[in-house]
């Protein structure tokens, strides 16, 4: 396991590296961040360093519900730019639709107009990614109702995100399904399953979680990165440990991280991979500014980095 950067390395966080001393592109996730203003994490990420964030639509950062969204897309629009960040776009806020029910309604909901209400909160999102110029609009399918046999539950899947696809597809903004630990898509098989539902739509891709593949994969996560290449959209990146669904800051779980960011750059993948430490807010700049060196040492220590590149 990759030892927890050293307080010289964490003192460089704040100079943006050389992005020539490695292919791989960091972000951090603001649902990591609720305790700030989009604006001051915004803010944050850009001094140390980051590439980019995955941001998570929510009451606290770019309300999807709230009036305006266009105008207020468009400041912070100009405002990624301004400060040279990337973005994806996540879906994942737990009581943005409903202040009772965590992530619900879902996809998988009983109800049709309660799996409109998510369908509508997509779409949105698709909206406000191509508002973004984001690389990448991300959902789940959410937990299979209590009384709802597993055909159904996937019928229901395919045919609600069909136009959340049909808005990706318009807007050229791909839709990454994330395989989620507990959810009826929680596993790269699963991702293939709906995949070949749909017909393999181009606008549908993957949202790879390095720590989901090691809580629960059949394959070590470097694997899973090759595996998932040819329609890997979007990376969420932790750590975590075999069987127990709980993110945790890196050097915490049983990740080796130098082959998993070796699989992503040998794969050519070029889009954000993104720190997700959703239950750490509380510490968020901590972790944020832990991160980012862990990652870049890391990513130095694999075949492609300065230290051992490839001729």
């Amino acid at each position: 396991m990759t030892p927890s950067p050293c307080p010289s390395e964490q003192a460089t966080a704040h100079a943006r590296p050389d992005p020539s001393s490695h292919p791989l592109r960091f972000g951090y996730g603001t649902n990591g961040l609720t305790d700030l203003r989009l604006d001051d994490a915004l803010a944050l990420l850009a001094d140390l360093g980051y590439d980019g964030l995955g941001l998570t639509l929510d009451h606290m950062h770019l309300d999807p519900l709230a009036p305006d969204l266009a105008a207020r897309t468009g400041k912070v629009a100009h405002r990624l730019s301004a400060l040279g960040l990337g973005v994806t776009v996540e879906t994942g806020g737990r009581y943005v639709l409903d202040p009772r029910r965590k992530h619900g309604p879902s996809l998988l909901d009983p109800d049709a107009d309660d799996r409109a209400r998510r369908v509508d909160l997509l779409v949105r999102a698709v909206q406000v990614g191509s508002d973004l110029g984001a690389h990448a609009v991300h959902c789940f399918s959410g937990v299979t109702p209590p009384g709802t046999d597993e055909d159904t539950a996937w019928k229901r899947l395919a045919e609600a995100l069909t136009p959340v696809l049909d808005a990706a597809t318009r807007a050229g903004v791909p839709l990454a399904v994330e395989p989620e630990p507990g959810h009826l898509l929680s596993s790269l098989a699963g991702f293939h399953r709906l995949r070949r539902t749909l017909g393999d739509p181009a606008a549908l891709g993957l949202t790879l979680d390095i720590g989901h593949c090691q809580c629960l994969e059949p394959l070590p996560p470097a694997d899973c990165v090759r595996a998932a290449a040819p329609w890997l959209r979007h990376v969420q990146i932790e750590d975590m440990r075999r069987g127990i669904h709980e993110h945790l800051p890196f050097g915490d779980g049983e990740i080796d991280f130098p082959p998993v960011l070796e699989a992503l750059a040998s794969t050519g993948y070029q889009a954000l991979t993104v720190v997700e430490l959703p239950r750490h807010s509380h510490a968020g700049p901590h972790f944020a500014e832990q991160s980012l060196p862990f990652l870049h040492r890391a990513a130095r220590a694999t075949p492609t980095g300065p230290e051992g590149r490839t001729p």
